[in-house]
């Protein structure tokens, strides 16, 4: 791994519940955790079935980033998002999973939501 292209990733448990918590209120940020949990292997940016343009994308894993909720890493020119899910869970317990739970349950509820 590059270390000059390897963004800072904190420590779960050094980041506060707001910040978790603001990062999560966003709807693409809950849909790029979501897709995450989903994913059998880690996914590249580019990857994802998002709503918003390549740079937007870009500010919603920052923000994920520094929340403490995703860790990106290159593999050649790609970079890769993995969702920390277990230290997550270490730090905030039953939070990450009960999030994705609603997302789940609000994406299959259709238009207009639940």
């Amino acid at each position: 791994m590059d270390a000059d292209r390897t963004p800072h990733h904190p420590d779960p448990r050094t980041v506060s519940l707001q910040q978790v918590l603001d990062a999560l209120v966003d709807p693409v940020r809950r849909s790029i955790v979501t897709q995450l949990d989903g994913a059998r292997a880690d996914v590249k940016c580019g990857e994802f079935d998002l709503p918003v343009s390549k740079s937007t994308a870009t500010h919603h894993f920052r923000i994920l980033r520094e929340a403490g909720l995703i860790r990106q890493y290159y593999a050649g020119t790609a970079r890769m998002n993995e969702l920390r899910g277990a230290e997550v869970e270490a730090a905030f317990p039953g939070l990450l999973a009960a999030v994705i739970e609603a997302e789940r349950a609000a994406q299959g509820a259709g238009p207009g939501g639940a």
